[in-house]
């Protein structure tokens, strides 16, 4: 039976090579994010080079979700072979550890790092989004990435001064903001009456506030007419409902937030899947965690080939990928998100685990 004395090693070791590998992570990922926002937005009027820092900053802990499972599969390979170099796993099987409980430390510290990045991680990228996007909108930059769609969402309202189909190109505040939007309003009979586009628009108690606008009539050519107000009687609930990225939202607020679409008669499948995949993720960290050890555990004598290895890197690759394409037929609604999110994480690690239990006990 593995000691407390060993079990707190094997922890200390794994966390503090995982730490090492998301600090070099953050690094790369910092200057490659800084240097390719600062190509697009250079040129704008109210960009600079704080600016950039601390947007590119704010960006990290999203991106950071995204790149954890890649974290810990080369952790726990980095963890297990330096292990082995030095012969520390050989002494403990020679104690009469076996591999399970010697695994059971890194098995432990992989989730934690799941639960800590859905609980503080996830909360803290959520808000970190919201400033980004408020502020990109701000500055009129169309960036590409998390909370800036690729095509324009519309959505309807109708009141008493008749139907308004509402388009932007992007998205703050959850959809309670938007830039770059286009208002088109319609006659009775569906035919186009007239268009106003805008820099920004901000909804208020029962009106969009338009800033930066210009109106474009059947009539009239095109003019500017400043700020101005249209009627509206959507609630702010049923827009950040319709417009928010799921990415936007904490995961204690997603149960709330799929509650309250669907009262709306939206599917949200978006946010049921965001929800899933956030909540599988500390055992698709395990999972990783034990792919990684079906290549690494051999003893260094027998040579740990480099090919072997590699096929541990795109099995766990594949596995990303798997998830990746199951979290997109669950938003879409073509699968359920429950198994969508669990399924493929459930596969892996049961071949994982039938895959040590082949090399370990026969």
């Amino acid at each position: 039976m593995i000691g407390p004395t060993l079990w707190g090693y094997l922890f200390r070791r794994y966390v503090v090579m995982t730490g090492w590998f998301v600090l070099g992570v953050l690094v790369i990922i910092f200057m490659v994010d800084f240097s390719e926002f600062s190509n697009r937005a250079s040129a704008r009027s109210g960009y600079s080079l704080p600016l950039g820092l601390m947007l590119s900053a704010l960006r990290l802990p999203n991106i950071m979700q995204a790149t954890v499972p890649f974290v810990v599969l080369f952790s726990s390979i980095s963890v297990l072979i330096v292990l082995n170099r030095k012969y520390e796993l050989v002494v403990a099987r020679s104690a009469g550890v076996s591999a399970w409980q010697f695994l059971m430390p890194l098995c432990a510290a992989s989730f934690l790092i799941g639960v800590v990045t859905i609980t503080v991680v996830n909360p803290l990228s959520s808000y970190a989004l919201s400033l980004v996007h408020e502020i990109e909108v701000g500055i009129g930059m169309q960036r590409g990435t998390v909370g800036t769609v690729k095509r324009t969402p519309w959505i309807r309202q109708r009141t008493d001064e008749g139907v308004t189909i509402i388009g932007a190109k992007n998205i703050a505040r959850r959809g309670l903001l938007l830039g770059d939007t286009s208002f088109i309003r319609l006659d009775d009979d569906g035919s186009i009456s007239e268009r106003i586009d805008s820099k920004t628009a901000l909804l208020e108690e029962g009106n969009w506030v338009l800033r930066d606008a210009t109106r474009v009539s059947r009539t009239d050519a095109s003019q500017p007419i400043g700020t101005v107000k249209i009627k509206s009687n959507l609630k702010p609930e049923f827009v950040e409902e319709s417009l928010a990225s799921p990415q936007s939202i904490s995961f204690f607020e997603l149960p709330r937030k799929i509650e309250i679409a669907r009262s709306f008669g939206l599917g949200a499948n978006a946010f049921a899947m965001q929800y899933q995949s956030l909540l599988v993720l500390p055992l698709l960290l395990v999972a990783m965690t034990l792919i990684a050890a079906t290549v690494s555990l051999r003893f260094i004598r027998f040579g740990q080939s480099g090919a072997v290895i590699l096929a541990g890197i795109l099995a766990g690759f594949l596995l990303y990928v798997v998830t990746v394409l199951a979290k997109a037929f669950g938003t879409t609604g073509a699968v359920p998100p429950f198994v969508a999110a669990w399924l493929p994480v459930i596969i892996a690690s049961a071949l994982g685990v039938t895959v040590l239990l082949h090399k370990e006990d026969g």
